[in-house]
């Protein structure tokens, strides 16, 4: 059995899909396979696809062209003796940030990770919603005391959802994650500790799940959209291909910007 998944985000002007076979069943005239349990090794790999995924639709349905990639760095002598005190930091900023949003009444959206070096250095990378005044950049600047603030905006099209890939990739790294040397063979992992978190603000919509006749070799859009990112491979749990692929409308009308509610975050 084959099945697709499809979320709809902005308002279908982009849908992502992807298409698995059931791994409950096997191919083409054989019987019903038994399903093996996945090694420790394919959990972690399908929790991290899992989390970059969920990173990557928040991204798209809430952060545009001009928000901003944030990354706070610690002075030496400021670094934590843990990572309950990096939280605790983080907290601290982000309270004074909040204020200031709170009192604009601009929706604070927000995406951080939390990381230790293999070496002992400790920096935060975080995607925030820029303020309708334009003035993110030194809002978070002021707010961070521990050390240094980078700031670089969100560069990409309105809806590339390549570019957003990318960025989903790198919030999302860990103590697993290994850079690729020039040589293509996998390097040391850079990252002793990881937090990841996001604000409670950025539900998503309900993804549709329908059962298709078979699998189809290649993928055409519907009428009006173009396919701008593919992937295909095979599930080391199950055994069948599979594919993600990302629909953008070609004509896009002016987005509605979600409502400037203020939620906890």
């Amino acid at each position: 059995m084959v099945k697709r998944k499809k979320i709809r985000l902005r308002h279908g002007d982009v849908l992502d899909v992807e298409e698995y076979h059931d791994g409950n069943y096997g191919g083409n005239g054989k019987t019903r396979q038994k399903k093996e349990k996945p090694t420790k090794e394919q959990v972690r790999l399908i929790n991290r696809r899992n989390k970059a995924r969920l990173c990557r639709w928040r991204l798209i349905q809430y952060f545009d062209q001009g928000d901003l990639f944030i990354t706070w760095t610690y002075a030496t002598e400021n670094r934590p003796p843990d990572m309950e005190g990096a939280l605790k930091d983080f907290q601290k900023a982000m309270a004074k940030v909040r204020k200031i949003y709170r009192l604009r009444g601009a929706p604070l959206y927000w995406i951080r990770n939390i990381e230790r070096g293999t070496k002992g250095a400790w920096h935060i990378h975080l995607a925030i919603k820029q303020t309708p005044e334009g003035d993110a950049a030194a809002i978070v600047t002021k707010a961070w005391t521990k050390g240094g603030t980078y700031v670089a905006e969100i560069r990409h099209s309105k809806f590339n959802g390549d570019d957003m890939e990318q960025l989903a990739d790198y919030l999302t790294k860990d103590e697993h994650t290994a850079e690729v040397k020039t040589d293509g063979t996998p390097g040391k992992p850079r990252i002793a500790e990881a937090s990841y978190n996001t604000s409670r603000n950025m539900p998503l919509p309900e993804p549709k799940t329908d059962k298709l006749v078979r699998w189809k070799p290649e993928v055409k859009p519907p009428k009006g959209y173009y396919i701008a990112r593919i992937h295909e491979g095979i599930n080391p749990v199950t055994g069948f291909l599979y594919r993600s692929y990302t629909l953008i409308r070609l004509k896009t009308q002016e987005r509605k910007k979600p409502p400037n509610r203020v939620r906890r975050c």
